[in-house]
């Protein structure tokens, strides 16, 4: 569909990416366009699938979170019945923001995880992840800074 994307429907997805709960008036305004016109384009890109949802973005370090780390992950065996395992298994950790099967390093995944500090950094590693069949090794960075964090894709 990214074809079919004319330059409304780009200005659409770039605004909505920025806020969010914007309403449908505001928007059609912000982009020049007739509000029935808008709501039908936003309509057809969340039908297509294009548009996924809506959320909330929330403040780590007013919640208390302020430790992110980077880990990778070397599984014991590569197939395909380990990788779901261990997929299923860390989609039921709140503490993971991200995993991603990765490829050219020694590792197998890359998860982004945010806690509270390093106690519970350690309570995390110890209890729940290297308790997982099939991990053979674990690689933490710790985010020092996030100069550029940012959730909006390029639309242009």
């Amino acid at each position: 569909m990214t074809e079919e994307l004319d330059r409304y429907d780009r200005l659409i997805l770039e605004t909505l990416q920025k806020r969010g709960r914007i309403t449908n008036q505001e928007l059609a305004e912000a982009i020049s366009l007739s509000p029935s016109p808008c709501l039908r384009r936003v309509k057809q890109m969340e039908e297509a699938g294009l548009i996924d949802g809506y959320v909330a973005l929330l403040n780590a370090r007013k919640l208390g979170l302020h430790l992110m780390a980077f880990i990778e992950i070397s599984m014991d065996k590569h197939t395909p019945d380990r990788f779901s395992a261990f997929e299923d298994t860390i989609a039921g950790y709140p503490e993971v923001l991200e995993c991603h099967l990765i490829t050219g390093q020694s590792a197998d995944y890359l998860l982004k995880v945010i806690v509270r500090d390093m106690d519970a950094y350690q309570q995390f590693l110890l209890q729940k992840l290297t308790r997982i069949e099939g991990v053979s090794g674990v690689h933490s960075s710790f985010v020092l800074k996030s100069p550029i964090n940012s959730t909006a894709l390029p639309v242009s």
